[in-house]
């Protein structure tokens, strides 16, 4: 089962955290997922971000941030910590943007990163 966790090793920007409340409203995600950060393999650096909706797994660490639930397997924490998720919405670009102390370099997209 997944541990209750009380501080999260990353933040949400306020933008960042009303848009993941309004892709909940606007796509009916269910009330027993959350949002799932992390990060896998592959990108052109090496790692890749990981975000979107899913149920708790037993590996799974759950925190609430600004009253949303945030899933987060226990050995992506050292990766991510003291990362910092925004939303941009401007004339350049338009998406979440993670800014991400542990990444020694990134790729020119911001995606990818090596640790």
């Amino acid at each position: 089962m997944a541990s209750v966790a009380t501080l999260a090793p990353i933040s949400l920007t306020d933008r960042a955290v009303v848009e993941v409340k309004n892709i909940i409203q606007e796509k009916n995600v269910p009330a027993d997922y959350g949002l799932r950060i992390g990060v896998q393999g592959g990108g052109c650096s090496g790692m890749s971000y990981l975000l979107g909706f899913d149920k708790a797994k037993d590996a799974d660490e759950v925190y609430d941030l600004d009253g949303l639930k945030l899933i987060m397997d226990k050995k992506h924490a050292m990766y991510v910590l003291g990362m910092e998720v925004d939303f941009q919405d401007g004339l350049n670009a338009r998406g979440f943007v993670f800014n991400n102390p542990q990444a020694k370099s990134t790729c020119g997209c911001g995606s990818s990163f090596s640790a």
